[in-house]
């Protein structure tokens, strides 16, 4: 099976891209893909509509869904960086994080004290290896401290850990897709439970009927 691979360069050019329809994915639920919209959003044929997808909201759910099989199974893979990154903060979000070590730790991410004001990385899950762990570190930071805040039960705190990864390593709008990847992500979708809704809530993709479509110009 064909995994959706993340191998991109950031792209200006905001138009329609069209790929060939690979004629058996027309039958698919999410269909083909036909073309990639302001680098954003994946059109798809079905055999009786379309289907427009955000990529970026789409993806952010599916990893965040491969990520929660994998804790549940074994544990979240991980791996060691040569040299740990340093991260400087203010000092209360530095003890949050400290402090959510161990919980951190189930989720392939490995961190201590630095001192005060910062914390040292030693160990990143090996899905988020080539990205940003300062950014992913702030950005828990503050998941963390709006926990802090709240009466959420623990499981829904993991939650918030899980999707603000997911979100990390998903791929972003203004990303150009190869026709091979856009029908991966939609078969990704097809067999993800959840797939139709976003970490957030929102909905990664619309569908209209051929009628639906048919009816707004008038010809039903």
């Amino acid at each position: 099976q064909v995994g959706f691979q993340e191998f991109l360069t950031p792209q200006a050019d905001t138009r329609a891209h069209e790929h060939a329809p690979v004629a058996a994915a027309v039958d698919s639920p999410l269909g083909a893909a036909r073309a990639q919209i302001h680098d954003t959003y994946i059109l798809a044929q079905t055999r009786d509509g379309l289907v427009i997808v955000d990529q970026h909201a789409a993806h952010e759910r599916l990893v965040y869904e491969r990520l929660k099989r994998e804790r549940e199974a074994h544990g979240i893979e991980r791996q060691v960086m040569l040299i740990p990154a340093i991260i400087e903060m203010d000092a209360r979000d530095a003890e949050r994080l400290v402090d959510a070590a161990p919980l951190l730790a189930s989720f392939g991410l490995g961190l201590d004290s630095f001192g005060p004001g910062a914390v040292a990385v030693r160990e990143i899950p090996s899905l988020l290896k080539n990205g940003d762990a300062k950014r992913l570190i702030r950005d828990l930071a503050d998941t963390l401290a709006e926990d802090d805040n709240s009466a959420a039960p623990l499981e829904k705190k993991l939650d918030h850990v899980l999707a603000t990864m997911a979100c990390h390593h998903s791929v972003r709008a203004g990303r150009r897709l190869t026709g091979d990847e856009m029908n991966a992500l939609l078969r990704e979708m097809e067999t993800t439970p959840g797939s139709g809704q976003c970490n957030h809530g929102r909905p990664t993709y619309v569908e209209l009927k051929l009628t639906d479509v048919e009816r707004l110009f008038g010809r039903k």
